[in-house]
């Protein structure tokens, strides 16, 4: 048995992009290694059992384990704990029931939740990331990091850490060209190609899952009959939050007037029916939830065309809303892994971007001109250019269908080499072991 524990990756976030990579990686790796079992860490406490969705109306069984940054150190979740007594080593390590957990385990991967690998989101967010690479490192357990972005680090301390880490890896990859630089940064003249490699987001592999019976009326039959359908991920962190998203993310367009703007233009010219799709299930009153900025739009939109407005459910998870954005004949998402689920499913897309990770992932499929940056543009731009993405769907759809193909190949490959690498190590503990 091939025993892996992944961080980064945690189930309970309610993000369905992190829960995308989560399923991704256990979809991957469980078809290629022989009788896998994973240790996958969230945010809860103790150790439990649970099942994961892994697409195609499948699910795997993993077990959980609590991992957190904070002051209270008398946890066994505790990082900080970890780190110290996996140090120490010895008894320190045998007694800690999560560090003994670990300890059988072939690999460790920490996909950094896709972007965190960083210190824009805080030292605090950077420790619970870094810690599982210094515990892999002093438990002497190889650590893999799947596709992910690397930076930017505007400290220069937290960068010397992150680089420490990324040297003393067993192979680590990037998502886009960009990311791949900084790692290459990082390492200096330890970059080797075959560790240090560039790749797609794994959530490119991530399988739908059919959620017709979870659909409410009237979107079931739309999808059933093959109505023509428009579908747009509204961002709660910036919808709900104007004025985060001028001084925080420096927006020069106003995000709600463009997207009512447009959405009604859209609603007037075209017998479109608009799907609104929340991708943070975020419960109503969570500054993140997208299903209420989803909601708000919806109400902000005239009354006369409320028969052809619907709002995607909160209970899908990663693969039934990859499905139903599956059935748009064009999608735009702010949330960058919304745009994943509709751009590998060969739909036109466009989307609202507000940081550069965005911008790998659409040039990489040949769509980089839908990729519409508020930060740069006004909103009477943004209205401008997503009627034009919407115009040119067909187009777009073509050109996309060109670059699909590779994109989806070498997210295929990249877990393969992966796999490969993870049996290695396994191999290495075993003959170790005897």
């Amino acid at each position: 048995m091939t025993r892996i524990a992944i961080f980064g990756a945690a189930p309970d976030t309610m993000n369905l992009g992190v829960s995308a990579l989560l399923a991704s990686m256990l979809d991957g790796l469980s078809s290629r290694l022989p009788t896998p079992s994973f240790l996958v860490f969230d945010n809860k406490l103790g150790s439990r059992q649970s099942t994961i969705g892994i697409g195609n109306n499948q699910s795997i069984d993993v077990a959980l384990a609590g991992a957190r940054v904070g002051n209270r150190y008398y946890l066994p979740e505790n990082l900080g704990t970890m780190a110290t007594c996996a140090k120490v080593g010895g008894p320190f390590v045998t007694v800690h029931p999560i560090l003994k957990d670990l300890q059988s385990c072939d690999a460790i991967l920490n996909i950094s939740g896709g972007d965190s690998f960083s210190d824009i989101y805080g030292p605090a967010r950077f420790s619970a990331i870094v810690r599982p690479m210094q515990i892999a490192h002093m438990l002497g357990i190889p650590l893999i990091l799947p596709p992910q972005t690397y930076g930017p680090y505007k400290n220069p301390g937290i960068r010397d850490t992150a680089a420490n880490a990324v040297k003393r890896a067993e192979m680590c990859w990037a998502r886009d060209e960009n990311s791949f630089e900084i790692l290459k940064d990082l390492l200096g003249t330890e970059f080797n190609p075959d560790n240090h490699l560039c790749g797609v987001d794994v959530a490119f592999g991530l399988a739908p899952s059919d959620a017709h019976e979870q659909l409410p009326e009237p979107l079931k039959t739309w999808i059933r009959d093959g109505e023509p359908m428009a579908g747009i991920n509204v961002s709660g962190l910036i919808y709900l939050d104007p004025v985060k998203a001028k001084d925080h993310y420096g927006f020069r367009a106003d995000y709600e007037t463009a997207l009512v703007r447009f959405a009604t233009k859209l609603l007037e010219t075209t017998q479109h029916k608009l799907v609104l799709v929340p991708h943070v299930m975020q419960p109503f009153g969570n500054y993140e939830s997208d299903g209420e900025a989803c909601e708000a739009l919806s109400r902000a939109l005239p009354e006369v065309y409320r028969d052809r407005i619907v709002v995607s459910p909160m209970n899908l998870d990663q693969s039934q809303a990859k499905w139903v954005i599956s059935k748009m004949e064009w999608f735009c998402g702010t949330r960058m892994h919304s745009t994943i689920a509709s751009l590998s499913s060969g739909v036109a897309t466009a989307s609202i971007v507000y940081s550069d990770k965005a911008n790998g992932v659409f040039a990489s499929c040949g769509q980089e001109s839908h990729a519409l940056d508020p930060r740069l543009m006004n909103t009477d731009d943004i209205v401008e250019e997503l009627l034009n993405s919407f115009t040119t769907r067909i187009a777009a759809k073509e050109s996309l269908s060109d670059k699909l193909p590779s994109v989806l190949a070498k997210a295929q490959q990249q877990m393969d080499m992966i796999a490969a690498r993870i049996r290695n190590a396994s191999g290495d503990a075993k003959r170790g072991h005897g």
